[in-house]
């Protein structure tokens, strides 16, 4: 017998106790705004009612980058399926410049959403899989009005994250603090079914994923961590390793929970008053939640990436994340050179 998201949630509410009533219901619409999202990203150049989706739309997000007609699109399917249902305080998400904070005319919940509503967007013309990353938290301070400030909590306050995987299927994998579950979107239904829980990476792995053509800007710890892996059998690893690279986050990462590897997107000297390219809460952290739910290990480098605290709404961080042996040896690399 299937098992639908709601049911899964119902039975985590019901039998642990670890989901609250109204994030039972937050995810719900969550999951629904992606399943909207799925269906513009599906229909791709033949368009919609919302016209053709696959070109640029004239415009930056607040990093600079070029905004595909998508992203935007996204964006707003997520804000307004969010906004009026009573659960959330606001939502912040990395196309905006700013907090959007619920408005007074519907009622305001407990709930922080944070998202990054189309990751790897720059591959939609090429049909190569894209998504939707999420993390919720919970509004700490007991101020009536909600700040940039009650958003700046580190990672091991999320208290659900996920992302949902547009390709030859439509994918949710989620965690709520209790292992990490997939979700496969069944287009006869309308709905997600659960089709694996328990999700657990190998803790060790002969894939790595990096973006090869910034190695000449690479810090020695990566480099020497990456020369090790090119050296193969005869090298000081003993072994043969694949590289794989999407440049879609949600792609290599969904790669790796299902079966294993290491993701790097490191600090490197092309800009190196930036601690990374990745945005620590709209990317790093609910993704190192969901590697770490699984078994895995996620660092800047340096330290574990959900104990860092955050300062700025939009803050980038170094991410080496995956199968547990292999980040702890690029750490360990960084730390005792």
């Amino acid at each position: 017998m299937s098992i639908s998201l709601t049911r899964y949630l119902v039975e985590e509410q019901r039998a642990k106790g670890r989901i609250p009533s109204e994030l039972r219901l937050l995810l719900e619409v969550v999951a629904r705004a992606c399943k909207s999202i799925s269906h513009a990203v599906n229909k791709g150049a033949l368009g919609s009612e919302l016209g053709d989706v696959m070109g640029s739309a004239g415009s930056e997000n607040v990093q600079g980058e070029v905004q595909k007609k998508l992203d935007i699109i996204a964006n707003n399917v997520l804000i307004e399926a969010n906004e009026w249902g009573g659960h959330l305080a606001a939502m912040a998400s990395e196309e905006m410049d700013s907090i959007h904070v619920v408005p007074n005319r519907y009622p305001q919940g407990e709930y922080l959403l944070m998202f990054d509503p189309l990751d790897g967007s720059s591959n939609i013309e090429v049909n190569v899989s894209i998504g939707t990353i999420f993390s919720v938290l919970k509004k700490v301070s007991s101020n009536a009005a909600v700040t940039e400030q009650d958003f700046l909590q580190p990672g091991t306050q999320q208290v659900a994250a996920g992302y949902c995987v547009y390709g030859p299927q439509t994918t949710l994998v989620l965690t709520v603090g209790d292992g990490v579950a997939m979700f496969t979107l069944d287009r006869e239904q309308g709905s997600f079914v659960l089709t694996q829980e328990n999700v657990k990476i190998p803790e060790d792995t002969k894939e790595f994923a990096i973006n090869m053509s910034n190695m000449r800007h690479w810090d020695a710890p990566v480099k020497r961590y990456i020369d090790e892996c090119l050296a193969g059998k005869e090298g000081p690893r003993g072994k043969d390793f694949n590289m794989r690279w999407i440049a879609s986050m949600v792609a290599d990462v969904h790669r790796i929970l299902t079966r294993g590897g290491i993701f790097m997107y490191p600090w490197d000297k092309r800009e190196p008053e930036k601690p990374g390219k990745l945005r620590l809460m709209y990317e790093a952290n609910p993704m190192s939640w969901l590697i770490e739910q699984a078994g895995g290990a996620a660092t800047n480098g340096k330290q574990r990436i959900l104990e860092l605290e955050p300062t700025q709404l939009h803050q980038r961080v170094s991410v080496i994340l995956g199968s547990k042996n292999e980040v702890e040896r690029v750490t360990k690399y960084h730390v005792t050179p």
